[in-house]
């Protein structure tokens, strides 16, 4: 896989809305902090425009991330929020001069399609806030700090508590994976995730029970968990409907559809829609260790 390169101090990180609108005013925070950390902001035309519910038409998204793809002054590129819209401009995305000077993209939710589309490149992208976080305040500032520290090269490592559904042991594999269901809406495209060998991390936001429970099949169907290294499955939030309509929560949900595999597990980690939300390497190697006590992800 490749890597991009770490940023310095007075390069330019660019901020595009590929997807759903954001207004400019939800941005500013963001742009502040970008440029008190020492980076030059460059907006995108899609940032605080809006169509529908999308920041811009079809080709007015697309030319504005081809134009940060393509602009060699640009070293990282911010999505400023998902929503949806990434998977209706991703066929016509020509990643040639990204792949002559690889930089680091940045997002989740819709950018699972975006970072699905890196991985086929053969390169790495962050998993990880996008501009609404760095609006959280004092809440928000350990995964802010969380994507800093990637930009700059710093290894990323995360310990948290261990779960009652976790299924223990350790593995040492490529990190792929982002949102539920993206990834199912990915399977029998050219951009599908190939899961095989790998560690696959899972989130999602704002779903009935019932349609978990349906990705999850879909996914299973596919083969999506047939040979993975390990599954990291982290949260599961604004659901629509209570767990007791259904019957089980997310987390039984998932248990019970990768109730048959012996790689390790890992439940409730900090990756998700709203906080916790810490940013990971899409593509990087990851140490995975699951205890009894205690879940570490370390990047190799």
């Amino acid at each position: 896989m490749i890597q991009p390169s770490h940023l310095k101090q007075g390069d330019t990180i660019g901020i595009v809305c590929p997807s759903g609108y954001i207004p400019l005013e939800k941005v500013q925070i963001c742009i502040q902090t970008l440029e008190k950390w020492g980076y030059q902001v460059k907006l995108g035309k899609t940032v605080g425009a809006k169509k529908d519910s999308f920041s811009g038409t079809d080709t007015e998204r697309a030319a504005d991330l081809q134009f940060m793809l393509d602009d060699p002054t640009v070293k990282a590129i911010l999505c400023a929020r998902g929503g949806y819209g990434a998977s209706r401009i991703i066929s016509v995305m020509n990643f040639k001069h990204f792949n002559e000077q690889p930089k680091w993209v940045i997002g989740f939710s819709d950018i699972t399609v975006l970072h699905a589309a890196i991985l086929k490149q053969n390169c790495m992208s962050i998993h990880g806030p996008m501009a609404a976080a760095f609006a959280k305040g004092e809440a928000g500032e350990p995964y802010i700090q969380s994507l800093k520290q990637v930009l700059e090269g710093q290894k990323t490592s995360y310990t948290i508590p261990a779960h009652i559904m976790n299924n223990m042991g350790s593995t040492k594999a490529e990190l792929v994976g982002g949102n539920l269901c993206i990834l199912a809406h990915l399977i029998g495209s050219k951009n599908a995730i190939d899961t095989s060998g790998k560690i696959l991390f899972l989130e999602d936001v704002g779903e009935y029970h019932y349609n978990i429970d349906r990705l999850m099949i879909q996914c299973k169907n596919a083969g999506m968990f047939d040979h993975l290294a390990g599954l990291v499955v982290g949260g599961f939030t604004d659901l629509k409907d209570p767990s007791s309509d259904f019957g089980a929560t997310a987390y039984d949900i998932i248990k019970e559809h990768t109730s048959a595999y012996t790689y390790p597990i890992c439940f409730d980690f900090p990756i998700s829609h709203s906080l916790p939300n810490f940013a990971i390497k899409q593509g990087q190697v990851y140490s995975l260790a699951v205890s009894a006590q205690e879940v570490s992800l370390t990047e190799a």
